[in-house]
């Protein structure tokens, strides 16, 4: 049997804390934990310059241009940044650029909105908001989107971090929204929504290679563009990364190390108002799988092996600009993925998606937008005697409808309403509306509101997820789970100062029904996944930017959270409480960017997060520097050096997860 304080995944067995009744729950937690091993360490543990890089960006981008940004995720249109009634942020790629890093969870550090907290080399938990993770799941309420295609898992309802990669020289910007998007972007859009947007083929011309050799990592990719006939550009694109393992705080070596090889493609044709739009990516890897060794259960040793990862994505999208403003866009992608976790599981996962969006012209004082979308799953899982999701094989369906009403009250003041109706197998149809009001005080200045409600709805690991793998089941599913709810409620101000000052501030309040616990059946000897906990959360989120001077700026972020969670009368599920300990209370960053010469700048970014209470993770102060040299207009030479106050560990039990050390890397990118 597992002993307590062995270690499975992201949690310990906590038994001589609990009732003796609750037993069977607590090692369900710790057998959840070999599961979240392979699973969670996994997937948690998961204004664009020309051909050439340009030296004067804090020049030539204001923070007046800056509030230009266009945008598109919050209304599911073009609009100004400024004008956006959302807490948003957007990571630009000039931002992705001087901040030396790498890899898209370390981009994600640059929005201040945003938990990441890394496991180790390859694993991520990243939420806004709070709830990153729990005793029994990865974070599962963030919705991630990579050019219009959802990259979140019908397995678990999170991300497999460890697989989205990309040039990040090709990344036009990153939106990222925190707070809910149910009624544009559907069901587990809960506590925030990214929005990776790349560049087109026209704005990636010529030719890029970019090589980068470090302590931690080593990377090369190249890109070629070019031009098919008058109206059509191409790009094509190879990345190789060599990822090295990671040390635990004791020394001991995490089996984490990652060699991964991904190609694609995009093709871009306009004409008279029709633009096409064609993507694809391949990528195959191998990583080692944490924890190092062997796990004992019920007097049986488990070798985990390395994990195979592949993929294929490719998706296409038409738009069309008609008459009086209008516009209609047709979107449709196919995405599979394949992973293997020796012992526990393997899974090969179909999806194909269709999408409809038609922005209506405005009629008097409304704006309509409304769409359709329809997604199609064959999910096929490889089970074992220690694990299992039963029946093996489900294919599944979501279909959606949506419509918004833009209204312009006054000149001033615009009030958006909308609602989605979206169905899924398990729960039926969910109702997901939004209200949202505008007021731009001044020309630089808007104040707005919200509320929103949105679902979790149930994943595969919720209803379908046995152990062992087979009878007698110590876990038997969850039959009876239900979409977990969330009714949160905005108010957020954004605005300049100064020319040279701007900020954006939001306080929300969540209020959570229907949480997932677990939950010991009648017969006392079996556990099933049920909901039976609430509770709220508040807190408050912070950004601003200053220009001292035409080539140095500053810029800040903060975020207060504070989560109050409770068990419904009737729960066992007592652990089910230690949710709220994998949540910072606080977060601070600062960062400093600043052009040096026309051929050098530097930039230093301090960050500061709590500490977590469940699994213990000491608050820490990280410091990051990148100085950045350009001998010539179309060559960068780069050093970028992490964690330079020491070695500090962000998320998960001390003895599985990383102890990260200070990381350096050197960097070359040529434009010819």
């Amino acid at each position: 049997m597992v002993k307590c304080g062995t270690n499975l995944g992201l949690h310990s067995c906590r038994c001589s804390r609990l009732p003796q009744r609750s037993a069977p729950a607590v090692l369900i937690a710790s057998l959840l934990g070999l599961f979240n091993a392979s699973i969670a360490t996994n997937a948690i543990a998961q204004i664009s310059p020309g051909p050439g890089l340009r030296a004067e960006r804090l020049r030539e981008l204001s923070l007046e241009e800056l509030s230009e940004i266009k945008i598109t995720s919050v209304s599911r249109r073009v609009e100004r940044l400024a004008d956006a009634a959302a807490s948003v942020f957007v990571i630009t790629n000039d931002e992705l650029r001087r901040s030396g890093v790498t890899s898209l969870p370390e981009a994600l550090r640059l929005a201040p909105n945003l938990h990441v907290a890394q496991v180790n080399a390859n694993s991520y938990a990243i939420s806004a908001r709070g709830l990153n993770g729990s005793n029994n799941s990865a974070p599962n309420k963030l919705l991630v989107l990579i050019d219009g295609r959802s990259v979140y898992s019908p397995l678990f309802s999170g991300v497999f971090w460890d697989v989205q990669d990309m040039m990040l020289e090709d990344v036009e910007r990153i939106e990222v929204i925190s707070g809910p998007g149910g009624t544009l972007w559907g069901i587990n859009a809960v506590n925030g929504v990214i929005n990776i947007i790349t560049r087109t083929a026209k704005n990636t011309q010529g030719n890029l290679v970019s090589a980068g050799i470090g302590n931690s990592e080593s990377n090369v990719a190249f890109r070629h563009g070019g031009t098919l006939g008058a109206d059509a550009h191409y790009r094509v694109y190879g990345r190789y990364v060599d990822r090295k393992h990671t040390f635990t705080e004791s020394g001991t070596p995490v089996s984490d190390a990652l060699h991964k090889a991904q190609a694609g493609f995009r093709l871009d044709w306009a004409h008279s108002g029709d633009e096409i739009a064609v993507h694809g990516n391949v990528y195959d890897g191998m990583q080692g799988q944490p924890a190092p060794g062997a796990v004992a259960i019920s007097g049986v040793n488990l070798a985990l092996g390395d994990v195979p990862v592949s993929g294929v994505n490719l998706l296409a999208r038409w738009s069309r600009l008609l008459d009086g403003g209008s516009s209609l866009n047709l979107q449709t992608y196919y995405d599979r993925t394949k992973r293997s976790v020796p012992p526990t599981f393997s899974e090969t996962l179909d999806i194909v998606d269709i999408q409809l969006h038609h922005l209506l012209r405005p009629i008097g004082m409304h704006t309509w937008t409304w769409g359709a979308n329809y997604r199609y799953s064959k999910d096929h899982i490889g089970n074992s005697s220690y694990f299992a999701f039963l029946p093996a094989k489900v294919n599944q369906r979501w279909s959606s409808l949506f419509a918004q009403d833009e209204m312009a009250l006054t000149e001033d003041v615009r009030l958006t309403l909308g609602a989605r109706i979206e169905r899924n197998i398990y729960t039926g149809n969910e109702f997901l509306p939004n209200a949202r009001l505008a007021w731009q005080v001044a020309p630089d200045h808007l104040l707005w509101t919200a509320m929103s409600r949105t679902v979790r709805a149930p994943s595969r690991l919720d209803r379908d997820a046995y152990l062992p793998g087979t009878p007698p089941f110590l876990l038997a599913g969850g039959p009876q789970t239900i979409s977990e709810v969330a009714k949160v409620f905005e108010i957020g101000y954004r605005g300049r100062l100064t020319r040279d000052l701007s900020y954006s501030v939001t306080a929300f309040h969540n209020i959570y029904d229907d949480l997932r616990t677990q939950e010991l059946t009648p017969i006392r000897t079996q556990v099933v996944f049920a909901n039976r906990m609430e509770g709220k959360a508040s807190g408050i989120e912070t950004w601003g930017s200053y220009q001292a001077t035409p080539n140095w700026r500053l810029s800040a972020g903060y975020t207060a959270l504070k989560e109050e969670l409770r068990l419904k009368s009737g729960s066992t599920d007592v652990a089910a409480l230690n949710i709220t300990g994998f949540n910072p209370a606080h977060t601070w960053m600062l960062r400093s960017s600043s052009d040096l010469s026309r051929q050098s700048e530097l930039d230093i970014t301090l960050r500061h997060v709590s500490k977590l209470e469940n699994p213990a993770v000491p608050a820490y102060t990280t410091l990051g520097m990148r100085y950045g040299w350009k001998p010539r207009e179309d060559l960068e030479v780069s050093l970028a050096v992490q964690n330079l106050l020491g070695s500090h560990a962000e998320y998960a039990n001390p003895s599985t997860r990383s102890e990260l050390e200070r990381r350096v890397n050197l960097q070359v990118v040529s434009h010819f």
